[in-house]
């Protein structure tokens, strides 16, 4: 077994401890593990000739998210900024941790963490893939549960700013995927709205 197989497999070990279940085509699975291996799946269609530091990132991108939960951080946008950002980080030393482990030096793992952490984003072309990626994951497999528990303008703004932070690659791929009637509406007004904004 290869150093990145081994990696993955102490990634998904980690992330398979997730108490959060998702369910997906009748199956349950550890949230976190099953997110985890698309967002790693939708990197390699993007990039199909990814290096090791993108794939790596992708398998641990929001690994040991559940250990940090929305609820423990004041509500509105100023807690929920500070939520992300101090997620960002946990996710990046835990990968860099793991990585350690398996032998990695400070140059891949400094690299996975720049990823994991979307330096640069549009203009660092992995940071990008991995936006787009998680855009994707979102919109295939969670945003028709997500858009009927909120209203519409809510979930407009969601994806408007969802959108904007893919590129035309990302834009591509989002709209051949399947979506209800009222999940295209949707969509179709938030790209009516960054239309209207380059106007």
């Amino acid at each position: 077994m290869t150093k990145l197989q081994t990696t993955f497999e102490k990634f998904d070990a980690y992330n398979k401890k997730d108490p959060h279940i998702f369910s997906w085509a009748g199956v349950d699975y550890p949230q976190e593990y099953f997110l985890a291996l698309k967002l790693y799946e939708w990197v390699l269609k993007l990039a199909p000739f990814a290096g090791d530091e993108l794939l790596l990132a992708s398998r641990s991108q929001h690994i040991g998210r559940w250990e940090i939960p929305r609820d423990s951080y004041p509500e509105g946008r100023d807690g929920y900024l500070k939520w992300r950002r101090d997620l960002g980080q946990y996710h990046a030393g835990k990968a860099a941790e793991i990585m350690e482990e398996a032998g990695y030096g400070a140059e891949q793992i400094d690299r996975v963490k720049q990823i994991i952490q979307k330096q640069k984003i549009k203009v660092d072309s992995e940071a990008q893939v991995m936006e787009n990626a998680l855009c994707l994951v979102f919109l295939e497999f969670q945003y028709e549960d997500f858009y009927p528990k909120h209203d519409a303008d809510k979930v407009i703004n969601i994806l408007k700013k969802s959108l904007l932070k893919m590129d035309a690659h990302g834009h591509q791929h989002a709209l051949t995927l399947k979506y209800s009637e009222q999940g295209m509406y949707f969509i179709g007004e938030a790209l009516k709205l960054i239309a209207g904004s380059k106007k």
